[in-house]
């Protein structure tokens, strides 16, 4: 059996959203706020992470910044999972969305429950895909005891089946 604590990532620092790299696509590589590193290193300090072996995380910087910050406290080595990442508004190609779009198909998302109206033709990641993609990752750590993963709130909650967890917040899952 292994034991998965899910972290939602740190609180994100959104002063540069929107501006240089961090258009578009690149909105994903924000790191995290002073709130957010502040977060992450009371979290490193929960008991139940004194005993995991590896740190596996989210490719987007607020995840990889979490996953840093986790690293060196608890003296873990981290492994970058890319099916980790955050919902997406747009499954069916990938295109990043305008910010008007993507709220909308969120909003939908959260009204079906994650789950595609009948004879619907949604672009948005169902909650079972997502969780789908999560396993799939979690079926390569079988052979740990316990291991951090480190994503996103979303995914958190519609993988396990959670209320929307606050930035840094552990849910845990056996396998």
């Amino acid at each position: 059996m292994t034991t998965f604590f899910f972290i939602r990532h740190g609180k994100t620092d959104f002063s540069d959203a929107n501006t240089k790299i961090y258009q578009n696509q690149g909105f994903n590589m924000l790191t995290l706020s002073d709130e957010g590193i502040r977060q992450i290193t009371e979290t490193a300090g929960a008991p139940e992470l004194q005993n995991a072996e590896l740190i596996v995380t989210s490719p987007f910087g607020r995840a990889l910044h979490s996953a840093a910050i986790l690293s060196q406290i608890l003296q873990l080595d981290i492994k970058v999972e890319t099916d980790l990442h955050e919902w997406l508004a747009n499954i069916k190609t990938y295109e990043f969305l305008s910010d008007e779009d993507a709220e909308k198909n969120y909003k939908e998302f959260n009204i079906c429950h994650g789950i595609y109206p009948e004879n619907a033709d949604c672009v948005w990641e169902s909650a079972e895909h997502m969780k789908q993609r999560v396993y799939a990752v979690l079926e390569k750590y079988m052979q740990y005891q316990a291991v951090i993963i480190v994503c996103h709130g979303t995914l958190m909650q519609y993988v396990l089946d959670i209320p929307h967890p606050d930035n840094g917040e552990i849910a845990t899952l056996v396998l």
